[in-house]
C-alpha cells in the first residue's frame, strides 16, 4: 500500500487503508471501523488510486463536472461499484453548493447524478432507509460526515465545508434522520472522513469568528489577521451537541492536503484536481 501521513487524531480507531485489484490495477480505499462494527452497511472513501483518469484528474476522479472525460469517470464508478457489490445504476449523487439541505432518497432516485440527470439542486446531504441504494457525496478538502442508525436501519451522508460546518450540517442531518426515520441520536454511529487538517487550513478573521462558540477549534495563524481552523473538532462537537455519544464518533487521522498525491486537495493544487467521493449503503439481507 502507498505510505500515507497520519496525524493520530482518531478517537475510536484509525481509518483503515484497504487494497484490492480491479482489472489488474491496484485500487486503494478507506473504511471506518466505527461504521463496520454496526454490521449493516457497506461503505468507503475513495483515494486517487486505481482509476483511469489522467493528468490533474489522475487517476480516480469521481466527478463529472471537473472537465474530465465522462467515459473515464464512469469507468471509475464501475471500479468502485465492484467493491460495494453494486452498479453505478444503484448510486445517487448529491448536488453540493455548501447548503444544509438534505434529501431523503428512495429507489426511484437510483442512478441520479451518476448515469442519469438529477432532478434536484442544492443538496449537500442524503439520507435513506432503503437497502441497496448507494449514497454518494464529493470532496477535495471539505468534511465528509457518515451516519448509521442500526436500530431503525437508516443512513445519512453529508458534505460539510466551513460554511456547512458553521451552519451545523451534522446536527441538521441528525434532525432529518429523526424526522424521517424516528432515529434516536444516542443510537447513531458517525464517522468524520478525511479532509483538511488544522495545520493546513488557514482562514480569515471573518470565517474564524463563526467558530468562536467551540472550544479548541480556532488558533492564531502564521500572520496577523489569519487563523487556523480545526474543522474536525468543530464537527465532532456539533455531533456531540446533537446527541451522538462521543465514543460513537470516529475522528479522522488523514488530511487531504497533507496527502495530496493520495487524496485530492483543492488547497494543495490551487483547484487543479479531480474529486474524491464518499459512498454509503445499507446492506440487503
Amino acid at each position: 500500500m502507498i505510505e500515507i501521513r497520519r496525524r493520530g487524531a482518531g478517537r475510536t480507531a484509525q481509518i483503515k487503508q484497504n487494497e484490492t485489484s480491479v482489472q489488474g490495477v491496484s485500487l486503494e480505499y478507506l473504511t471506518f471501523p466505527v461504521l463496520e462494527q454496526t454490521g449493516i452497511v457497506e461503505h468507503l472513501f475513495s483515494t486517487r488510486t486505481g482509476g483511469v483518469s489522467e493528468g490533474i484528474f489522475s487517476a480516480m476522479n469521481l466527478h463529472f463536472n471537473r472537465g474530465d472525460d465522462p467515459e473515464k469517470v464512469l469507468e471509475n464508478y464501475q471500479r468502485i461499484s465492484k467493491i460495494l457489490h453494486c452498479s453505478p445504476e444503484d448510486m445517487v449523487g448529491s448536488d453540493q453548493t455548501h447548503t444544509t439541505n438534505i434529501r431523503r432518497v428512495s429507489s426511484k432516485d437510483k442512478g441520479k447524478g451518476i448515469v442519469r440527470p438529477k432532478d434536484y439542486t442544492d443538496i449537500d446531504g442524503l439520507i435513506t432507509d432503503e437497502p441497496g441504494i448507494v449514497l454518494v457525496t464529493y470532496y477535495a478538502d471539505c468534511v465528509p460526515l457518515y451516519f448509521v442508525d442500526p436500530v431503525h436501519r437508516a443512513i445519512g451522508l453529508s458534505h460539510s465545508g466551513w460554511k456547512g460546518t458553521a451552519a451545523g450540517m451534522g446536527q441538521c442531518t441528525v434532525r432529518a434522520m429523526q424526522e424521517s426515520f424516528q432515529t434516536e441520536p444516542e443510537d447513531l454511529y458517525a464517522a468524520i472522513g478525511p479532509s483538511i487538517c488544522v495545520d493546513c487550513y488557514e482562514v480569515s478573521e471573518d470565517v474564524a469568528k463563526q467558530f468562536m462558540q467551540y472550544e479548541d477549534v480556532v488558533f492564531p495563524g502564521r500572520e496577523p489577521g489569519k487563523y487556523q481552523l480545526d474543522l474536525w473538532e468543530a464537527n465532532r462537537q456539533i455531533l456531540v451537541r446533537a446527541g451522538i455519544p462521543d465514543d460513537h464518533i470516529q475522528v479522522p487521522d488523514l488530511c487531504t492536503c497533507c496527502n495530496a498525491s493520495y487524496l485530492f486537495s483543492h488547497r494543495a493544487t490551487a483547484g487543479k484536481r479531480g474529486n474524491l467521493a464518499a459512498f454509503l449503503k445499507l446492506k440487503e439481507f
